[in-house]
């Protein structure tokens, strides 16, 4: 399994539910393909630019270990989650 690390971010009116939910639907989508291993909640940070009306965001943080194919899958569930404005996944060779 690769190392990856998963940055998102949702808008800062929403309530801990829809973040909640968020990562059971992150933990559906490595279930059996991965495991996690660190979740930072960063915050209420301010944008660059304005994304979907948004000047702000809640951003979390998630360090995981996974196959590659499951990549493609849990890349699907974040776009289809309304609750999750943007979202990166970034393969980290360092910690391999």
């Amino acid at each position: 399994m690769k190392a990856y690390e998963l940055l998102y971010f949702v808008a800062p009116s929403a309530d801990e539910e829809s973040r909640k939910r968020i990562t059971d639907r992150i933990n559906g989508a490595l279930e059996g393909k991965g495991q996690i291993d660190n979740v930072e909640e960063w915050g209420k940070r301010k944008l660059a630019y304005e994304v979907e009306r948004l000047a702000e965001g809640e951003y979390t943080l998630i360090d995981f270990h996974a196959n590659p194919d499951a990549i493609a899958e849990l890349d699907r569930v974040l776009r289809i989650t309304d609750a999750c404005v943007r979202h990166m996944i970034v393969c980290r060779t360092d910690r391999d």
